[in-house]
């Protein structure tokens, strides 16, 4: 059914299409099928899994929006530009990881789960979702800065050991990903849509607009 394993795969091979350039890159990257559960079920509309390579998208592209404001002599313009591109792109990102949060929540409805009385989990698959591509990303960058070939002496070598050290993290909330979503289906444990709230981007929320906005009428 759902399968980390198969979403790691996905997260890792987005990412590593598109840091290709444009004419290397496949037309379409191949789409991967979830796994059936034990007992046969109703599978999760297809929709989900682009849901899950779309959220990762906002990822890619947030953690190269962040590498435009590190640049050396980047105006104040251009930051403030990145700043207003930032903001919308986080939205994206999170609004996505509750997107996939109801698609899962609404393929588990008509069996009766998850169950209410079981116990609940601190984390819902959306966002643990979108600490694995989190995780993808800085996998491709710190194997990227261990094989950079101008690096410094020790480079390779602290590189290296990062990266072992987020292999282990992502496999260790893999297999808590797999757990949550087995032991949703066997009614043991259940998980909540937790909104983010955002308040940054609404006009009527952030301070910082609204009254900008009133001084300026």
């Amino acid at each position: 059914m759902l399968s980390a394993e198969q979403i790691v795969n996905l997260q890792d091979q987005e990412t590593r299409t598109g840091h290709q350039p444009a004419a290397e890159a496949p037309a379409e990257a191949p789409r991967v099928k979830l796994e059936s559960a034990q007992k046969p079920k109703p599978e999760l509309d297809s929709d989900w899994l682009e849901l899950v390579s779309r959220q990762h998208g906002a990822n890619f592209e947030l953690w190269h929006i962040e590498d435009e404001a590190r640049a050396p002599g980047a105006t104040d313009t251009e930051l403030a530009a990145v700043k207003r591109r930032v903001d919308q792109t986080n939205q994206r990102r999170n609004d996505l990881v509750e997107a996939l949060d109801r698609a899962l929540l609404a393929w588990l409805v008509p069996q009766g789960l998850p169950n209410p009385a079981a116990a609940l989990n601190s984390e819902s698959p959306g966002l643990m979702i979108d600490r694995l591509s989190i995780l993808a990303l800085k996998i491709y960058h710190t194997r990227e800065e261990a094989g950079r070939a101008d690096a410094p002496d020790g480079h390779s070598a602290r590189n290296l050991a990062r990266l072992a050290i987020l292999v282990e993290q992502r496999a260790d909330l893999a297999a808590c990903l797999d757990a949550l979503w087995r032991e949703t289906l066997a009614g043991t444990r259940r998980f909540k849509l937790y909104r983010q709230l955002k308040m940054y981007n609404d006009p009527s929320l952030n301070p910082a607009i609204y009254r900008t906005a009133a001084q300026a009428k």
